[in-house]
């Protein structure tokens, strides 16, 4: 069973990407910001780490990103922001991650690039 994490800090987003992968064989972890996204995932080594750019805290999604790019066997990330100039797809690419989602997004487009970042694993 294939592990995602989703790190978000609006409850409500969380819950909706929550109810959107629940139709697939997932386990699913969630944190509410990037301080306990990185925790978690080096607890539970999820296999696709959902990342939210923008959260409160001490590291926003590209600090956390970039921390999880410079483990040995790092997730695939795919960053999911509001932000979606080209400046900002740059910096969340050469922050690592795999693909780049600007919200508002649906639930297909969520499902097709998950299915597409797990291909790999």
């Amino acid at each position: 069973m294939k592990k995602i994490l989703i790190v978000e800090d609006h409850a409500d987003i969380r819950r909706l990407i929550r109810m959107t992968l629940e139709f697939d064989d997932y386990e699913i972890l969630e944190a509410e910001n990037g301080d306990v996204g990185l925790a978690m995932a080096t607890e539970h080594q999820p296999d696709l780490v959902l990342l939210d750019v923008m959260m409160p805290g001490s590291l926003n999604g590209l600090d956390v990103c970039r921390m999880l790019k410079s483990r040995p066997h790092p997730p695939r990330v795919l960053l999911l922001t509001a932000r979606g100039r080209s400046e900002d797809l740059d910096a969340g690419l050469q922050a690592g991650a795999e693909a780049y989602l600007v919200k508002p997004f649906s639930p297909l487009q969520l499902i097709e690039n998950i299915n597409e970042q797990l291909e790999s694993v």
